[in-house]
């Protein structure tokens, strides 16, 4: 998770490094630091905490050189310390290294290193990579056979590691060499004009260049001025281009905009009609409304669907789940990707699996997929893989290990906490759902037609919802300054926003918040309920609107203050609830897309009214890279 940037070239390193890491920091805030190469000496800087103690570090330095590395910690391995921070080097102080990842047997290593006299500095597993680096490195000149001494000593360092990781390491002997290796952690390679970088994400060299090269697992590079190699693992030479970015530096500036947050949460409408645009097409009467580029037989005698995911990307797949059976009539779990790792379901015959998750690069649901493509190989053909991907990066990990794809279209979103890339992944289930339900012939073309048409009208109703919301929001905010628990109620298809609306107010106000099914209030968590706990309630016209309106008003008679997101137009939602956060009234099936927004809104106030950092939330960090 943590953010990795490095340059060779004509310019000064420090303020492209910097101007990098800022761009990554939503993957890390711990710690942050750089390593540049000057006149033969490695000149490392670093600073606890976020990356403006570490530039105001190096206000004071003139420090031209035009090699270096750069590193943004999300803390696994040892405290946010600066004495953990990276570049880590070795004793001499001769090869600086930064990763992204875990060293898995960092302990084993460590021990070996110590019986050789080497003595530590930090708690963390990425030091044994350096002094493993220094260790080959001697040897290798000692021989004087290697090509490169540097990339030859990386390359072995790297055969003792096991774990995910991405590594950037420079050489103080070999100033005209930056070496970068990538193991199931995400880093690509950008090209400029007589200049080449590396980063852990595009954010961080879009600026420079659009022209880049993504590694592929067991990959390493040795990056010159001359240009860049790519070899494998065992030292074979590979041939590979680069491609150009679908993507423009003002993709990842705030636009006028206090957060990215809230820019995140204004551009949810052109998300919205990006997916429908890209999706949904006019067809002759014989063919699907919706365009996926998933072929027909790929869904042939479907029987049932599971859907690996994590955190926001769950709550997404929640939505899908309920979408799948109800449009669709397909039987479908959702499960944690981390618990299905370690407890699979039974394998079933004519199953689709889908991972969702918007880096593309969740490790979780990376090995969940993995995990269910490698158990069913070689079985009989109706018992053999079938996997989707939905993402907001088809150039990922997840883009390069399953067959097909659904590219959420979210464009870049740098918030830690998910809004616009939520909402894209919900796009992409109702699209998925709709695609089914009509090769399956499940809905009658008339309904199919009326969710379409409705859909098409979501983006102006995020528009006034979000008009309507901001004012509301924000002063009601106000109200939560001493406020320590929340509760979100929600019944069937907003049952998910529930959970997704508590979750983003924990995320970035800290206040403690659980979802619930309205229905289950009474079952125990009702006794949490008086004056010092709100009640949220997402109520909407439909099948369950009477249920969870009388579910609210159980909280209520309980002196919880009771807050509903509710269509304006209700008179009886007037005298029940004390707030109102009113959306339009939509069909219940479509609900999903607005209910959410007053709650991103809501979770967005209170912490910007608390002062609280919204981009960059104490211990998260945007992509979840490690298990």
């Amino acid at each position: 998770m943590c953010g990795i940037v490095g340059y060779i070239g004509t310019q000064a390193a420090t303020e492209i490094l910097l101007s990098g890491l800022e761009k990554l920091e939503y993957r890390g805030y711990d710690s942050a630091g750089i390593a540049t190469i000057l006149e033969g000496d490695i000149n490392c800087v670093r600073a606890k905490g976020k990356l403006h103690n570490l530039r105001s570090k190096l206000e004071s330095i003139e420090n031209p050189a035009q090699i270096g590395i750069g590193h943004t910690r999300w803390a696994t391995h040892g405290k946010p310390e600066e004495y953990n921070a990276h570049p880590h080097m070795d004793t001499p102080n001769r090869v600086a290294v930064v990763q992204n990842g875990i060293v898995e047997n960092y302990r084993e290593l460590r021990e070996e290193l110590k019986s050789f006299g080497v003595e530590f500095r930090s708690e963390t597993d990425t030091e044994v990579i350096p002094h493993l680096i220094s260790r080959f490195l001697q040897e290798e000149i000692a021989l004087g056979e290697a090509y490169s001494p540097f990339f030859e000593a990386v390359r072995k360092a790297v055969g003792q590691l096991n774990g995910a990781f991405a590594i950037a390491a420079v050489s103080a002997d070999f100033p005209d060499e930056l070496i970068v290796v990538r193991q199931q952690a995400p880093l690509v390679i950008g090209f400029g004009q007589g200049e080449f970088f590396c980063a852990s994400d595009t954010p961080a060299i879009v600026s420079y260049t659009r022209a880049v090269l993504p590694l592929d697992n067991g990959e390493i590079a040795r990056l010159t001025p001359l240009g860049v190699e790519v070899y494998d693992f065992t030292g074979k030479r590979l041939k590979k281009q680069p491609r150009l970015l679908n993507l423009s530096p003002t993709m990842v500036e705030k636009q006028g905009f206090k957060h990215f947050m809230l820019k995140e949460i204004y551009e949810q409408p052109g998300v919205v009609r990006a997916c429908l645009d890209a999706y949904f097409t006019e067809t002759p009467n014989n063919e699907s409304p919706i365009n996926l580029s998933i072929p027909s037989e790929f869904y042939a005698d479907l029987e049932q669907i599971q859907i690996v995911a994590c955190g926001t990307s769950w709550h997404a797949a929640l939505v899908g789940k309920y979408l799948l059976e109800q449009l669709a009539q397909i039987p479908t779990q959702v499960s944690y990707a981390s618990e299905y790792r370690y407890a699979p379901a039974p394998l079933t015959a004519n199953t689709l699996t889908i991972g969702v998750t918007q880096s593309g690069e969740t490790a979780d649901t990376l090995a969940a997929l993995g995990m269910e493509r490698e158990r069913r190989q070689g079985r009989e053909p109706k018992y053999q893989a079938r996997l989707l991907g939905i993402t907001n990066r088809p150039e990922s990990t997840l883009g390069h290990s399953v067959p097909h794809i659904i590219s959420t279209l979210a464009g870049i979103e740098i918030g830690v906490a998910a809004t616009k890339t939520f909402i894209a992944q919900l796009m992409a289930f109702y699209a998925l759902a709709i695609d089914l339900a009509y090769r399956r012939q499940s809905l009658p073309a008339e309904k199919i037609e009326d969710i379409i048409n409705g859909l098409r009208q979501i983006p102006k109703e995020i528009e006034a919802t979000l008009e309507k919301q901001e004012q509301l929001s924000e002063t009601l905010a106000h109200d939560f300054a001493d406020t320590q628990d929340v509760i979100f109620l929600g019944r069937g298809i907003n049952f998910p926003i529930a959970l997704e609306g508590a979750l983003k107010l924990k995320e970035i106000s800290y206040i403690h918040a659980e979802g619930y099914p309205a229905g289950e209030m009474k079952h125990g968590p009702i006794a949490l309920l008086d004056a010092k706990v709100p009640v949220v309630s997402i109520a909407v016209p439909g099948e369950v609107y009477e249920k969870v309106i009388s579910n609210s008003q159980e909280a209520k008679a309980r002196d919880s203050r009771l807050i509903g997101v509710t269509p304006i137009s209700d008179g009886e939602a007037g005298e029940i609830f004390n707030d109102l956060l009113p959306i339009a009234n939509v069909d219940e099936i479509l609900s999903p897309i607005l209910t959410v927004v007053p709650l991103q809104l809501l979770a967005y106030h209170i912490a910007a009214r608390r002062g609280l950092d919204v981009d960059q939330p104490r211990n998260l960090a945007k992509s979840v890279t490690v298990e």
